[in-house]
């Protein structure tokens, strides 16, 4: 990867300038600072890559392309017709961001708008109701995940949209009913801008996406 200590804040002052000029001739305009900008990320993404396939094998010769999001929006059926994203992301798991697997998601955008997020997001009924079952059969492995202390340390709790009722086949008494109801089965770690541009930021979001990999691993169990 490229180490220089300005890559991430190279990309936050061009996300910032994209975000105050989203245009097409402006990007035409600055169609060099942009091939820059994502050459970092594709750099930073690589790299993180690298350090979590030690451990998550899933990751092997996955290529840091296949993860990354375009930053062309789709403006088909949105009131807001600004042609870019403010920010860059990406979804890294086996297949990339088409995925159907838990995933790690780096997202980086200026004004302390970055995060490292991970799980699975309003999977498919299918997908969801083995989440369900694998919590049925097995919440104390989760809990303990959970409970672990870099995993209060840096997401606190899992999140997620939920029902206001009990999912069918689970009683409104269940122990882990509020586990159950969950849509989503999410975690995340907020960043301020200072903290995507220190130069110690691809060890440390490294870091905060290997105290996520038990959590990722208990739902891709589940969904296989």
């Amino acid at each position: 990867m490229n180490t220089t200590a300005g890559a991430t804040p190279y990309i936050l002052s061009f996300l910032s300038d994209l975000q105050a000029n989203n245009e097409k001739a402006w990007m035409d305009a600055h169609r060099d600072r942009y091939q820059t900008a994502r050459q970092h990320f594709i750099d930073l993404v690589g790299h993180i890559l690298g350090e979590l396939s030690i451990d998550d094998e899933s990751l092997r010769g996955l290529n840091p392309k296949d993860c990354i999001f375009r930053i062309n929006r789709d403006i088909r059926f949105s009131k807001d017709k600004s042609p870019y994203k403010n920010n860059f992301g990406a979804a890294m798991a086996e297949g990339g961001r088409h995925t159907d697997q838990a995933l790690y998601y780096l997202h980086l955008q200026p004004n302390d708008e970055s995060f490292l997020a991970g799980g699975i997001y309003q999977p498919p009924p299918p997908i969801l109701a083995k989440v369900r079952q694998e919590i049925d059969y097995n919440a104390s492995e989760l809990k303990t995940i959970t409970n672990a202390p870099a995993f209060k340390q840096y997401f606190g709790e899992i999140q997620g949209d939920a029902l206001k009722r009990a999912p069918k086949g689970y009683e409104p008494d269940h122990p882990n009913i509020e586990m159950l109801k969950l849509k989503s089965y999410l975690v995340m770690h907020k960043l301020t801008d200072k903290q995507v541009a220190n130069k110690q930021f691809p060890a440390q979001a490294v870091a905060v996406f290997q105290s996520m990999q038990p959590f990722l691993s208990y739902l891709n169990v589940a969904v296989s």
